[in-house]
């Protein structure tokens, strides 16, 4: 299929029927598109021939890397033996059975019911309606609110829109869901000012404080975030922010959702964000690294306390979807996982990979365009800037990010723009040599920026 088609004609077609995700099609048209053709291990290819380091793991989601056959194999199995059937009327089939149990044996204690999903956005979805009907089911109905964060992320779908934080996302399609509030973030880079990070992260766990004081405890749902932010820049909190949120929401009636869709499953170095920072979760939302992207699937684990009093008091959860648990999504999650666990991949990520991530990183803070270089298990950023002291932002922020990123791509490294800030977020499977690569590369990458930067007089 490819052999016979130009770069030019796959762009062509591409332009002519397909509308891209989170994207400015007069824009993505007017360049054309990347045609990316096959991919194996922590690299993608693309149909001009380039092999670019994939520093993304595609959407935050390739643990394991590409071209794992067991995964693909345990999908054609699966495929011959029951391509499909749903889950509602009283049905089952051994893989959603045996999935939901491998997810229980692997989330914080205490969370023994799994509800399976298609992608993050559901398992949002999911998570609101649970909450709510939680609350309703012990009389409390007026329980609604749910509070998010500012520049939070939490899916595309309407619900998933409202629960995160992100204005230009909040002004397409409304109106928003109802009783969705929000609170600042914990960005002490970019919104700290002239505190510490520690006098910082109290601050912003204490807005949460000060938001349930406001909104009236009794009718506070549920607080959801992520254990860092993943699509809002890898905004990792300062060391104050998460004890003193934990501390908040322990003197209070009120359920934390973790969105875990990006933090799971050994992107912070152990199984999931909350154990990283010591929360637990009364509902936990996962998708991405669930089947490391191989095919669409989501699920939420719910504390015992919660799905004990669902089962007792709601009856029909009227909730679900026609792909809720599909087979063949299972084996690709029970593939995926074995994966993870043989080869012991959170663990090496933890004890090997993460510090070294840390050392090569973290030297490039010294460039002279980067403000921040920070990681946090596999996870990293760097913060662009024209005056590293003050901590000063590019003028039209967004511009030098999107230079960046397309320069960064040329030199064989997909790197993602948030806004000024270049952040990264690999395979598992990762080697060290292969970070060596990575290093070298977002440095070339710099090193053009910090030219293009003199030449232009752009600030």
């Amino acid at each position: 299929m490819l052999t016979n088609q130009t770069t030019a004609q796959w762009r062509e077609r591409d332009a002519a029927h397909h509308w891209h995700p989170q994207s400015d099609m007069k824009e993505v048209n007017a360049h054309g598109s990347r045609i990316i053709t096959r991919a194996e291990g922590v690299y993608i290819h693309d149909s001009d021939g380039n092999k670019i380091l994939d520093g993304m793991a595609g959407l935050w989601c390739v643990m394991v890397g590409y071209g794992r056959k067991e995964i693909r194999d345990a999908v054609a199995k699966q495929m011959d033996e029951l391509p499909y059937y749903n889950l509602f009327f009283q049905c089952s089939h051994p893989p959603a059975t045996q999935l939901a149990e491998k997810i229980a044996s692997l989330t914080p204690p205490g969370m023994s019911k799994i509800f399976f999903t298609g992608s993050g956005s559901e398992s949002n979805d999911t998570a609101l309606r649970l909450v709510r009907t939680y609350w309703a089911v012990q009389g409390k109905p007026e329980k609604t609110i749910i509070i998010g964060r500012r520049n939070g992320y939490h899916g595309s779908t309407l619900a998933g829109v409202t629960l995160g934080g992100m204005k230009a996302m909040h002004e397409q399609g409304g109106p928003l869901v109802p009783d969705i509030a929000h609170i600042d973030q914990p960005y002490w880079y970019d919104e700290g000012g002239d505190l510490s990070p520690e006098e910082f992260g109290l601050k912003a766990a204490r807005a949460l404080e000060a938001e349930i004081d406001r909104l009236g405890e009794n009718r506070v749902a549920a607080f959801i975030a992520e254990p860092i932010q993943g699509a809002g820049g890898v905004i990792i909190p300062p060391s104050t922010y998460w004890p003193e949120v934990k501390r908040i929401l322990r003197e209070r009636e009120i359920l934390f959702i973790a969105d875990e869709v990006i933090c799971g499953f050994g992107r912070t170095g152990e199984w999931w964000g909350s154990t990283s920072f010591d929360l637990q979760p009364d509902v936990l939302c996962m998708a991405k690294g669930l089947t490391s992207g191989y095919l669409p699937m989501g699920a939420v684990a719910v504390a015992d306390h919660v799905s004990e009093t669902m089962y007792e008091k709601a009856g029909e959860f009227t909730h679900g979807f026609t792909y809720s648990g599909h087979p063949a999504a299972c084996a690709a999650a029970l593939a995926n996982i074995a994966i993870l666990e043989g080869e012991d991949l959170v663990g090496k990520a933890r004890r090997e990979l993460a510090p070294y991530l840390k050392e090569k990183w973290g030297a490039l803070a010294d460039h002279p365009v980067v403000g921040d270089a920070s990681t946090f298990g596999m996870l990293g950023k760097l913060e662009l800037t024209p005056d590293k002291a003050s901590r000063k932002r590019f003028a039209k922020p967004g511009r030098i990010g999107g230079w960046t990123r397309n320069r960064s791509i040329a030199n064989g490294l997909v790197m993602r723009a948030v806004r000024d800030s270049m952040i990264i977020s690999p395979p598992l499977s990762i080697t060290k040599a292969e970070i060596d690569e990575m290093a070298a590369k977002a440095l070339k990458t710099l090193d053009e920026l910090h030219r293009h930067v003199k030449e232009t007089g752009e600030i």
